[in-house]
Parts: structure tokens; sequence; C-alpha cells
């Protein structure tokens, strides 16, 4: 049984530990990857339905945990999707889950969410690893960090219009999804220092394992010479936190967990607002009289709780800093991508948004860090602009 393979990982408590080749373990064999992600998520994200794209991705995440209970699950955020791996016992619960959040996330937003499953032992045949290992965010959450390029080649798959049609799972019946825990009750936030820069840093092909985590290290190094420790670049601070008292911006959450017909949404949504209304009073008198409140607590728990940084073969991060800090990295960036090493993808947010899974209010929950214009997508389609422009370059060697 390798049911607790993820749970019995060392646990990393440092960032930079995700670039070094020993914190890692391979992904038993008998497990399987599923990668789900927003088709045309770019188009939605100019469209200005960021917050939907969130939250499907964010759904997928959901829905996976609620199967797995207290069975622990590697899994990652992309902003428009997710990767994670489940063991056999669970395979077929968890694809059945996806597979309606699939089906919900048509239904409800108009957006095709595929979801895709590869075994990890057909990921092997073509020549790939799964490697994962267990960072520490807070004593309640661990996230996952993957290496050796299976989970690339696993989102390639589900990505790839010839392959896709091997690997994906057809949308089920939205009324399956369990989507207990999502939440996304929070006004966009200002970041802690400065702007939000939302990077991408992929490594390109090195002599070996070895040289390109060194590279990986190398960016992380960077990062924290130029902004100062972790703490100094973290976009959240707990006093810029705010829940939302804009109806509009909880319309999402109701479309998605309140049920299938406009008046149990309705009715959802107004559950919702109220709470929020109440945690704004409650903020308000605990001002008046001096207090220091649980919500300065509960917002203190939920900054520990955010994934900010992640790594699944290639390094995502959403950055506070000051224009200033910010052009030195690009322009290190910028540096080390004419040397051959690396190509990245960057763009600047105003506002961070926070999607979020809440199983336990001080305990157990994890939230999804993204620009609020769609950091990570737009992100993402720079990287792919440079990766074009790299192509010629490529086809002259």
């Amino acid at each position: 049984m390798t049911t607790s393979f993820f749970a019995q990982l060392p646990l990393l408590t440092k960032f930079s530990d995700i670039a070094d080749l020993n914190a890692y373990r391979p992904l038993p064999n008998d497990w399987t990857v599923i990668v789900c992600d927003v088709r045309g998520s770019t188009r939605a994200v100019a469209e200005g339905r960021y917050k939907e794209v969130n939250m499907a991705g964010a759904a997928t995440i959901t829905a996976a945990l609620n199967v797995a209970g207290d069975v622990e699950i590697p899994f990652v955020f992309g902003g428009d999707g997710a990767s994670l791996a489940v063991p056999p016992e669970l395979a077929e619960a968890t694809l059945r889950a996806l597979s309606a959040v699939s089906g919900l996330a048509q239904q409800a937003f108009n957006l095709e969410l595929r979801v895709g499953a590869v075994p990890v032992n057909a990921i092997a045949q073509a020549g790939y690893r799964v490697l994962v290992g267990r960072l520490a965010l807070n004593q309640q959450v661990a996230q996952a960090v993957f290496s050796g390029g299976g989970m690339s080649y696993a989102e390639r798959l589900v990505k790839d219009e010839e392959t896709a049609v091997d690997v994906l799972v057809a949308p089920g019946n939205p009324d399956e999804a369990n989507l207990n825990g999502l939440e996304c009750r929070w006004n966009t936030i200002p970041p802690a220092h400065g702007a939000a820069l939302c990077l991408i840093v992929q490594v390109l092909p090195q002599a070996d394992s070895a040289a390109t985590m060194a590279v990986y290290r190398m960016v992380i190094d960077a990062i924290e010479q130029i902004y100062g420790g972790d703490q100094a670049y973290h976009p959240l601070h707990y006093s810029r936190m705010q829940a939302s008292a804009k109806p509009v911006a909880l319309w999402p959450e109701a479309r998605l967990r309140g049920g299938l017909g406009r008046m149990a949404q309705l009715a959802y949504w107004a559950q919702i607002y109220s709470l929020n209304l109440g945690v704004l009073g409650y903020r308000w008198l605990q001002q008046l009289r001096g207090e220091d409140p649980w919500w300065d607590r509960y917002r203190q728990h939920v900054v520990t709780a955010a994934d900010y940084r992640k790594y699944d073969d290639v390094l995502r991060m959403i950055i506070s800093g000051d224009d200033e800090q910010h052009a030195q990295l690009l322009a290190w960036l910028e540096a080390r991508a004419a040397a051959g090493e690396l190509v990245f993808g960057a763009h600047r947010s105003p506002e961070v948004m926070l999607t979020c899974v809440v199983f336990e209010r001080m305990g157990r929950q994890i939230h999804f860090v993204d620009g609020a214009d769609g950091g990570f997508t737009l992100a993402a389609l720079d990287l792919k602009r440079r990766l074009r422009q790299m192509a010629p370059v490529s086809s002259r060697e």
C-alpha cells in the first residue's frame, strides 16, 4: 500500500530546499497523475473573468481533497488549472469527482475545464520521472513540489489535441461536484510591498538534473538578494486583507456552490454576503474597543497558508516589491536568458487575489494567490511569446 506515501515524505522548511534533488522521492508507479486545465483561459482573462478561471482551477483541488479525506495527496495550483496525483485506491473516485467539476465549470461559467489522467508508469515508459517533495507552509498544511519532467509531460498530453483524446475524462454530472471548503470572499488585495510581479521561470535543458536544479537555486538566491528574505517579498500583509462587501465579488462562489437553480444560488449568496457584513461589523466594533480581535489572528493565519511560491517542473512565484527591485530582477533574468540558461514570463499586477480552500477556520486551509487581473495566465502568455522567439534560433542550430 502506497496510500501514505506523500504524508511520510521528509518535510522541507525552506523554499530554497526545492533545488536539492535529495529532497525528492519518486512517485509510486501505481499512482495516477491528474492535470486540470481551463482551455481558453487567456481569452477568459481578457474578458475580465479571471475570478471564474481561478475558481474553476481551485475547485479541482477542492474536489480531490474532499475525496481524499484524511489521505494527504500532492497538488499544485497553476492559476488556470492544477496538477495533482492520487494513489490507486482513490483514482476512480477522484476522476469521477473531477469529471463532475468539469461539468459544473461548463454549466456555471461556460468554461471548458479539461481533466486528464496519466498513470505514473506510462510517464516512466515515456522516459520521464515524477519526483515529489513536501514543502511546509505552516503547521497544518504542506504543499507539493514536483521535479523530473513528468508533470510537464503529462500536461503536454492533456493540452495537445492529438494526445488529449487518449487521456481526457469526459465532463460529468454537475450535481455530483463536492466543493465543500471552497471560498472566494476577500476583496482584491494591494500587495504588501509595491506591485506584485507574477513570475514563471523555466530552466532550459542542462547537462544533467543537478545542473538544472543549480540554476533554479541561482534564481531563488537572486530573488532573495534583491528583495530580502521571504517575508520581504511576501505579497500579503494581513492588515491589507478585507472581507468583501461587494455583492458581485461573491457571486462566482455562489454559482459554483449554491446549487444548480438560480434561487438556490441566490440563497447561498445571501448567506455568505451576510456573513461578510457581520465580519466587517465585528471588526469595526473591536477597533472601537481597542482590542486585538480574532479577525486579526485569522488574517495572520491566512498569510501563513498562502501558496505564493510553487514548483512543478517550473518555478512560479508572486513577488511583492518596488519598481526598482522588479526592474533589477527582470534585468538579471534577461541576462540569464541571453546566456541560454532559462526562459521566463512575467506580468505585473496592481493587486492580488485569493481563492481559498478552508476546512478548519483556524486550522487546515490553503489560499491560492494570483494576480487579480489574471497574473499567472498572463505570465504564461509572456513565457510562450519568449519561447516562440527562441524557436528560429533553435532551428538554425
